[in-house]
């Protein structure tokens, strides 16, 4: 399968900086690939301005890193409104990642790290005060990733 905008290469790129980017380099495609390391860094840089590549995020493991709590707080927002409070919930301190939904009406999905049930409280007092209402909470235990397969050539 082929995806609109990219090509064999593109995917094998993306595949590779998915599966570690911190210590994937442009050899590193370029020998997977058959093409020269120039071209992987061109090819990464047209990815980065076409908004394709956004960004290479690290995997925290909150506990390790101090906290007690990694919670998921879902939320309900007017359709006309969600995004924006979506974005504005990323100030919230405390706040890790916001996924905005689609499809019903539990529809801003908020994830957020504190070391007690108050930080928790306060995080959901400030949700609400932003105009997104906290329909539920669950404690995440892990989360897990890969690689689409898509990308995989």
């Amino acid at each position: 399968m082929t995806l609109e905008g990219i090509d064999e290469l593109d995917q094998t790129i993306l595949y590779m900086l998915q599966r570690d980017a911190r210590k994937t380099t442009s050899n590193d495609i370029a020998e997977a690939a058959g093409v020269s390391a120039s071209t992987v860094r061109n090819r990464i840089e047209r990815l980065e301005e076409n908004g394709i590549l956004q960004g290479y995020d690290a995997d925290v493991n909150y506990e390790q890193a101090g906290y007690q709590l990694y919670t998921l707080i879902i939320c309900s927002a007017s359709v006309r409104n969600r995004e924006e409070l979506a974005e504005a919930a990323l100030n919230v301190p405390g706040v890790v990642r916001v996924t905005e939904v689609m499809t019903g009406e539990n529809n801003v999905h908020v994830s957020v790290v504190g070391n007690d049930s108050d930080d928790l409280s306060r995080i959901g007092r400030e949700l609400d005060e932003l105009g997104l209402e906290v329909v539920d909470e669950d404690l995440i235990r892990n989360e897990y990733t890969c690689p689409s397969d898509d990308f995989k050539c």
